[in-house]
């Protein structure tokens, strides 16, 4: 199927490693221009010299939990890729595992590495996805956006996300601008949180594999960025405002 992604730009924020980084290259695969970005720069061009596609890549170090990084992300796409067609905010990040240990200030930090990234980014983006004539706003959440499970201020913070991207779509739907989120389940890859306890507790994370995965193992980045990819495309034009979740049966909502 042609996904129609050939000569799109596309903005994913957070894409040096995991699954920003497996978006970018199935986007360039498909045929989309990309812009990658991260706060570190070794990781970032090695992402982006990983690029494998026809799709051109572009690399910007950038700090999109501030408004000049989301700003110049959305200016350097503009200027190296000649406008912006889609944006995949990523960027994202955990804090205290329990409730107890949760305060204020925790909650605001997870807040900055999750739901105001994707809000900066966004509105960076829009006055170039109108000039467009449209495009597509992706939210990476969680399914820990969806129901309980993870740390408590992780899931104010997706589910936060999943409640913007449904906010958005209705008020953007008039500019031609799609806007919906992704719920991913417990994936592994190098440098993330999953690598980290499977090897600090391989037996604690073979008994949660059993009991919690019902086919036995962790995600795939590619498999996230598969679906993530056909969602952005022209392809899935009628997804709006929707969550959908990519989670090997993992969670429980309906």
């Amino acid at each position: 199927m042609d996904l129609g992604l050939a000569g799109k730009v596309a903005i994913v924020t957070g894409s040096s490693r995991g699954i920003g980084r497996g978006i970018a290259a199935r986007l360039a695969e498909e045929g989309a221009d990309v812009l990658l970005c991260a706060r570190g720069g070794d990781d970032l061009d090695a992402a982006v010299g990983a690029i494998d596609g026809p799709g051109r890549a572009v690399g910007v170090v950038a700090d999109v939990t501030s408004p000049v990084g989301a700003t110049a992300i959305v200016e350097a796409a503009v200027e190296q890729l000649g406008g912006v067609d889609i944006v995949v905010n990523n960027v994202g990040g955990s804090g205290a595992r329990t409730f107890g240990d949760m305060d204020a200030g925790d909650l605001q930090v997870v807040l900055d590495r999750n739901l105001f990234p994707a809000l900066g980014v966004s509105r960076a983006a829009l006055p170039a996805l109108r000039a467009r004539g449209g495009g597509v706003i992706a939210m990476i959440a969680s399914i820990w956006g969806r129901e309980g499970g993870g740390s408590p201020s992780y899931n104010i913070a997706k589910a936060a996300e999943i409640s913007l991207a449904k906010a958005m779509a209705g008020d953007l739907a008039a500019d031609g601008i799609r806007v919906l989120s992704i719920a991913p389940g417990s994936t592994l890859f190098p440098g993330g949180s999953w690598e980290r306890r499977v090897r600090d507790d391989p037996e604690g994370m073979a008994t949660f594999v059993e009991r919690e995965l019902p086919w036995g193992r962790f995600g795939t980045v590619g498999e996230i960025a598969d679906v993530v990819t056909f969602l952005v495309s022209p392809r899935a034009s009628w997804v709006v405002g929707a969550c959908v979740t990519v989670d090997g049966g993992q969670s429980r909502s309906l």
